[in-house]
């Protein structure tokens, strides 16, 4: 009779017994971190049914709506109980918002006119977002509509140069962009608390500057959002953290209700704005998506601490470390090698439901300034609120790691890049034996 043990089936999916063995011993010492996860889980959950429940949620809202969209019941509640979880004016949910970067693209667009200036007081913006800006040219930039940048950098501990920020704000200065998460970076991603801290410096000295915040993997890892703390405009993707792994595509932009309505202007047409752009079909997914990610992100938290605790353990500058709060659900290991970063990404594709048999392999991938490796074998392409992992080819050859609709799936993944390194020769299956 074939063995049910829980190591027996790890061992058919090709994770061997010290790599399990491994992956139950740091489990054990988390026990405490996955409970502070579940209680920021149970409180955004709660969140989330009581701001469904207080704009009236009902069966009606999931009906399919095309053409037009006038009248469209479930995307205007929708918005409602956006603009309630996210403590905001107003909100637009909306599937026409393809990705976070249009998502981002489309709140500066519509805030941003000729001879402003934008300004990121936290360094180098995420790589697709050079080509918005016009840092790299591209068409239909910001530089293009005559809107300048200029960014100041962090300091070396990866936070704030506020007498940097000081001299660098001007008459000129419209809108700050502060994005939370780390992107292909190694500096730390920010707590609310921390970005609060930094809109109020802004805000003490050009009150009428907008604050924008890139939310992008961070929604649900806190009790509070940046809105909660001066932000302006919160923007992300639904088929990141809030979409909960079932919205099919999407994005968010929560804030002042002026800065919302240029946003709906924008996506749509000038004097139609919010009235228009049908739903079709999506939205129980939008809904359920919602209900379900405050569950979803503390699944992929316990994920992420317990790759920052494994890679750690044997070695790898991992960022946030492996005792650190977490602000985000992004994990980066600096793998030191292109070899390490390809194994590691094709382990965590070998770990997937979907597309498990695919080698995914670097490529030049539109946005990025180098060759990009993707793994995701996920539901909904490109989601990476499901488990994945990316990475440029390019030093420090850090590799990013990021979701799991479940913790087991996660738990799944990262012992199957261990794997995969062991199997490929990266890493030696010695300096896992000398870890149990």
């Amino acid at each position: 009779m074939e063995s049910t043990t829980t190591q027996s089936i790890y061992g058919q999916l090709g994770i061997s017994r010290q790599v399990w063995e491994l992956g139950q011993k740091t489990e054990e010492k988390l026990k405490d971190r996955f409970c502070e996860f579940d209680r920021t889980a149970e409180y955004n959950q709660m969140k989330v049914i009581h701001a469904m429940q207080e704009n009236r949620v009902s069966e009606a809202c999931f009906n399919y709506v095309s053409g037009y969209g006038y009248n469209d019941m479930g995307r205007d509640t929708l918005e409602e109980v956006y603009a309630s979880v996210f403590h905001t004016e107003a909100a637009l949910v909306r599937p026409q918002i393809t990705c976070g970067t249009h998502a981002l693209a489309l709140a500066l667009a519509a805030n941003l006119r000729p001879g402003d200036e934008l300004l990121s007081p936290v360094g180098k913006p995420y790589d697709t977002l050079e080509e918005v800006i016009g840092i790299r040219p591209s068409k239909g930039s910001l530089a293009e509509y005559g809107i300048t940048y200029r960014q100041v950098d962090l300091l070396e501990d990866g936070y704030f140069d506020y007498p940097a920020i000081e001299a660098a704000l001007n008459e000129r200065t419209k809108l700050v962009t502060i994005q939370r998460s780390k992107g292909y970076q190694t500096r730390p991603s920010y707590s609310v608390e921390k970005i609060g801290e930094l809109i109020a410096f802004i805000k003490e000295r050009r009150p009428d500057v907008i604050c924008m915040v890139d939310n992008c993997y961070g929604e649900f890892v806190e009790t509070i959002e940046p809105s909660d703390v001066g932000a302006d405009m919160v923007v992300g993707s639904l088929i990141k953290n809030p979409g909960g792994g079932l919205a099919p595509i999407g994005g968010y932009i929560a804030g002042r209700a002026d800065l919302i309505e240029n946003c709906a202007y924008r996506l749509t047409s000038p004097g139609l704005g919010k009235e228009v752009g049908a739903s079709l079909g999506v939205m129980q997914s939008f809904y359920q998506g919602f209900f379900l990610a405050p569950t979803v992100v503390c699944g992929a938290l316990k994920g992420a601490v317990f790759a920052a605790n494994i890679y750690e353990q044997l070695g790898f500058s991992v960022v946030p470390n492996g005792s650190e709060s977490r602000h985000d659900i992004i994990q980066a290991v600096t793998l030191g090698t292109p070899e390490g970063v390809i194994a590691f990404c094709q382990g965590i594709q070998a770990a997937a439901p979907v597309d498990s048999y695919v080698t995914p392999e670097p490529w030049a991938m539109p946005g990025y300034d180098s060759d990009v490796i993707m793994a995701a074998g996920a539901f909904v392409q490109g989601s990476s609120i499901e488990l994945s992992a990316d990475g440029p080819i390019k030093p420090p050859y850090a590799v990013y790691f990021q979701g799991g609709l479940t913790w087991y799936h996660a738990k799944l993944g990262i012992l199957k890049s261990l794997q995969n390194m062991i199997d490929a020769g990266v890493i030696a299956m010695s300096e896992v034996e000398k870890l149990l």
